[in-house]
């Protein structure tokens, strides 16, 4: 038998757990209160009076849905509560709650499972706490979070995201989705380094930006940004540095504005402006050279006049020579003065219908011979040319002048290409000039370049990087001149080291009659193949008087390369020996094999039994020894030629 306990013991337990019921019950800020296996309410405190307005005595008995609102009642919250707190032992939840009003409040619930110590389930003990003002609180936060979002995501005008510490992508708004093309999915967690072009990458700018950044606080730039289809833009860029508020950096905050067809309007305004102020300085200078031109040129006349009328008298052999060498001088002047008049817009101009192509062929000997055996002289005519109106001369002497200057660029040898083109340009592409198509004629050469201080003067009459005596400085500002006449303009593009290509823009024909009348006429194309440039030119007049075109080569390789960019050639004139792997005979033979219909004349100094002893039977074609004459030329071209008449026969 136990033995009893004392009363005294008992009193003190009682005691015990009395108070920790009078804890329980003056609680006032958590509803603490017990529930049975069923639901049903067995205690209440104050708390629970105070949040929910029942009494004690109101509430014992009932069940506590009635707590709960009308939906959760549907969904059989309460029931589900007490389900999953008997499985698991707890349930912790945030909602809505009843008050006895009818009012609701956000609260904070947990519901502890109570087991005996046989581990029967003999009720659930449910605190709950109003939380409603922190709700509230919450969801203010977060509707503002949410309209700085919208805020934020409908922006378009702008690309504005943000960039963890490394410079990773971790948002995208649809501004930078319209910017830069990327969709979110495809660009959030790539390094925003994509966005720049490589010489940027390659330069560390990324790096540079964050770092600055990071030090300053704010990073500001503008320039030239990639889209996803590798296109560039021009680019306002602002990086702002976010920190947290222990001062942490916890990211950027980047902004980005396309500024590309601002930046265009700028560049354009710039162009013009500048092409503006050129133009008026060349017109300045003009009127200045013109008139100086004019009295020089009067001043010219009278000494010419006087040495004529002084030549009239009895001289001796002194006398004769010191005239002869003053006209010498006065002839070297007036070609002074042309230059200054066309550069000063006050050459005459006889402009007509032409194609481009033609004319350049047309004295291409001599855009050779002004060039030496130490430089590769190209030729790059494109067959889709529209005509334009111009002086045939003008352009030969701007022509000439332009590979004269490329030929002194040029002093250990070299390559002068002369090229051709259609191009359409924008308002003030090029200088002055409007929109449109036109014909651009371009020299371009492999020698020393222009430096960015002479640029802005080479056009300026009497302006000259050369050595005392060596060049007057008219060369360039007489083409300027002629351009201008010619309602064209010319453009540089050069790099010291790199070489330099000078650009004619020649604006097309638009009345359709000239275009017609000109393309009706067709002429004959010879190509001569000679190593010495004076035969060139002897031969080239002798053909010209025949009425045909004559293309140039120096060697059997470049006439080659002119039979295959030139159609229409009816003739090769070539000389037997020559520099280089093929001689005229090799030539002629590889020729017919491109052409059957080809005219071919060979020509040289040797008599025709030396080279036959030498090159063999040579029968096929048509031969005429050097010195030749127009006579001699034009048999040759009436004789048979016995492969042609073979390939017919």
């Amino acid at each position: 038998m136990s033995k009893p306990v004392s009363n005294e013991y008992s009193s003190a337990i009682l005691s015990s757990e009395k108070r920790f019921e009078l804890l329980v019950t003056s609680i006032s800020d958590y509803a603490i209160y017990l529930l049975d296996p069923n639901g049903q309410i067995v205690s209440w405190n104050a708390g629970a009076q105070r949040f929910k307005g029942y009494t004690q005595a109101e509430i014992l008995g009932k069940h506590f849905s009635l707590f709960f609102t009308e939906e959760d009642l549907v969904n059989k919250s309460p029931w589900k509560i007490l389900e999953q707190a008997a499985k698991v032992g707890r349930f912790e939840a945030e909602g809505w709650r009843v008050r006895k009003d009818g009012a609701r409040f956000w609260a904070n619930v947990v519901v502890d499972a109570i087991y005996d110590d046989e581990k029967n389930l003999i009720g659930f003990a449910k605190i709950t706490r109003d939380i409603t003002e922190s709700k509230k609180a919450q969801d203010a936060l977060y509707a503002s979070e949410e309209q700085f979002r919208y805020l934020v995501q409908g922006v378009t005008d702008y690309a504005i995201y943000m960039l963890s510490p490394e410079g990773i992508v971790i948002n995208w708004n649809s501004g930078a989705e319209r910017i830069k093309g990327y969709t979110a999915e495809e660009i959030i967690g790539q390094h925003y380094r994509r966005f720049l072009p490589p010489e940027d990458v390659e330069a560390g700018l990324p790096e540079i930006a964050l770092n600055t950044a990071k030090l300053e606080g704010r990073y500001e730039h503008e320039g030239w940004r990639l889209r996803k289809d590798g296109s560039r833009f021009r680019a306002h860029v602002i990086i702002d540095a976010i920190y947290n508020d222990d001062k942490n950096l916890i990211g950027f905050a980047k902004i980005t504005r396309d500024i590309t067809e601002r930046y265009k309007t700028e560049e354009t305004l710039a162009k013009a402006n500048a092409a503006l102020f050129q133009s008026q300085k060349m017109d300045a200078i003009g009127k200045l050279t013109g008139g100086i031109a004019h009295d020089f040129n009067n001043l010219l006349s009278v000494i010419s006049t006087g040495l004529e009328v002084f030549g009239l008298g009895a001289l001796d052999s002194r006398q004769v020579k010191m005239v002869e060498s003053m006209k010498r001088a006065i002839d070297r002047g007036a070609t002074l003065t042309q230059k200054l008049l066309s550069f000063a817009r006050q050459q005459p101009l006889t402009a007509k219908a032409q194609n481009i192509n033609k004319l350049i062929n047309s004295f291409e000997p001599l855009l050779l011979k002004a060039s030496n055996s130490s430089i590769k002289f190209k030729m790059n005519l494109t067959a889709d040319i529209i005509p334009i109106k111009i002086d045939a001369n003008g352009f030969e002497t701007a022509l000439l002048n332009l590979i004269v200057n490329s030929r002194d660029a040029m002093p250990n040898g070299g390559a002068i290409t002369v090229m051709t083109e259609k191009v359409r340009l924008a308002s003030h592409d090029v200088g002055s000039l409007n929109e449109g198509v036109y014909i651009k004629v371009s020299v371009e050469d492999t020698g020393e370049g222009i430096s960015s201080e002479v640029m802005p003067h080479i056009l300026e009459p009497f302006f000259t990087t050369k050595e005392i005596g060596k060049g007057t400085g008219l060369g360039l500002s007489q083409v300027y001149g002629f351009m201008m006449q010619s309602g064209g303009d010319i453009a540089f593009d050069s790099e010291p080291g790199k070489g330099a290509t000078v650009s004619l823009y020649f604006p097309v024909i638009e009345d359709s009659d000239e275009i017609v009348e000109l393309t009706e006429i067709e002429d004959l194309k010879v190509l001569i193949v000679d190593d010495e440039p004076d035969l060139i030119i002897t031969a080239t007049e002798l053909f010209r008087n025949m009425g045909y075109t004559v293309l140039a080569a120096h060697s059997a390789e470049d006439a080659i390369d002119r039979l295959w960019h030139y159609p229409g050639i009816s003739v090769l004139f070539t000389d037997i020996l020559m520099p280089g792997g093929m001689n005229g005979i090799q030539l002629a033979r590889e020729v017919r094999q491109m052409n059957p219909d080809i005219k071919i004349i060979l020509a040289s100094g040797y008599p025709l039994p030396a080279l036959r002893e030498e090159h063999g039977n040579m029968d096929e074609f048509n031969f005429i020894n050097k010195p030749y004459r127009l006579a001699d030329i034009a048999r040759c071209l009436r004789a048979p030629d016995v492969t042609h008449e073979l390939a017919h026969s």
